[in-house]
């Protein structure tokens, strides 16, 4: 196999290990604003938090590794990619900013609205990307306007036209069901109870619209070997939908993680073997055209080989040490810092 497609597969699994795993954090956060509500609201709200609270950091590092990888094996699709799409993924790391803000500084400061706006910086620097990242693979898969050279020359605009934005909502609601089934396996307790009912309601609009999308990008994008990918990912849509009625809480994980698997593999097997597939086909940015040198190639595949198992075996330890359900008996009482109000505040 040419190094070339081996890192075209690697760059794949490393978003699908980003968008599994960053998928459930995002959907914590999506939810902090629908379940987080009456006279607990904050200790609903920190129950929630910490479910994602140990690991959420580590899910991210998948996303720099993969942003790493493309730049290093396919320079050229880095480089037009981040030059056309510059403002929806500046949106996309502004949100990332102020949610990883938020996560720091929440409990920093023992105040009603201090935590007030902390938590509409997780929800909006939740819902931003998970919206964008699907606008951003519909729009990989579909094609966008590139010249001769390679540049994108469609504009913003062009990137929101009907099939990214399904895509985009398909990304959302993927993330916050996939949000809400972790939610109800790690937590216990009102959180639980609500997420497992949400989880429930939220699987059926989720198997509508990504299996709209699905069928529509198979058939207007994609090639033949894609059908299996579309049949395991609507299949295990129907096992989320069944196992979240019946409250088997690690069956409806293991289904809503199997569905986004399976929607990489749809997304990354439409573009093969284009990185960057264009509306006129002679434009489109090729494994071969875009990719670094062969040495290069060869010395990032001895690292990949030397370190993803250490990283794998690290990460895995930490999901391990933090497998127990968190309940609001395992939440204290806030212990930030406090500060005076100004005398009209204060009356």
């Amino acid at each position: 196999m040419e190094l070339t497609t081996v890192w075209f597969v690697l760059i794949a699994v490393l978003w699908t290990g980003y968008l599994v795993l960053e998928g459930f954090d995002f959907g914590v956060g999506m939810l902090l604003g629908i379940f987080g509500r009456g006279p607990d609201r904050d200790k609903q709200r920190r129950v929630m938090i910490n479910t994602i609270g140990p690991v959420w950091d580590g899910n991210e590092v998948w996303l720099l590794t993969a942003g790493g990888a493309t730049f290093a094996a396919f320079p050229e699709w880095y480089a037009t990619m981040f030059s056309g799409f510059y403002l929806p993924l500046l949106l996309i790391l502004l949100a990332l900013i102020v949610r990883v803000v938020s996560f720091e500084w929440r409990g920093k400061i023992d105040d009603e609205r201090w935590r007030g706006w902390a938590d509409r910086g997780l929800i909006v620097g939740s819902w931003v990307p998970a919206v964008l990242w699907g606008v951003a693979f519909g729009n990989l898969v579909r094609g966008v306007e590139l010249d001769a050279s390679h540049q994108y020359v469609g504009g913003f605009w062009a990137l929101l036209n009907p099939f990214a934005l399904l895509g985009g909502a398909t990304t959302a609601l993927l993330f916050l069901t996939h949000g809400a089934v972790f939610l109800a396996l790690k937590s216990d307790g009102e959180v639980r109870a609500k997420a497992g009912t949400f989880a429930a309601r939220a699987s059926v609009v989720t198997l509508v619209v990504a299996g709209a999308w699905a069928v529509w990008a198979q058939i207007a994008y994609s090639v033949v070997w894609t059908w299996a990918a579309v049949v395991v990912a609507a299949a295990m849509l129907v096992v989320l939908v069944w196992a979240t009625r019946v409250r088997r809480e690690g069956l409806a994980f293991v289904a809503s993680a199997v569905t986004i698997v399976a929607a990489v593999v749809l997304i990354f097997g439409s573009m093969w073997p284009d990185v960057m597939p264009a509306l006129d086909p002679a434009n489109s940015l090729t494994v071969d055209n875009a990719s670094s040198t062969h040495y290069t190639l060869t010395v990032m595949t001895w690292v990949a080989v030397i370190l993803t198992p250490l990283v794998l075996l690290y990460q895995g330890w930490t999901y391990w040490v933090f497998r127990k359900r968190i309940s609001a008996e395992h939440i204290p009482d806030s212990v930030g810092l406090t500060f005076a109000r100004s005398g009209a505040d204060a009356r």
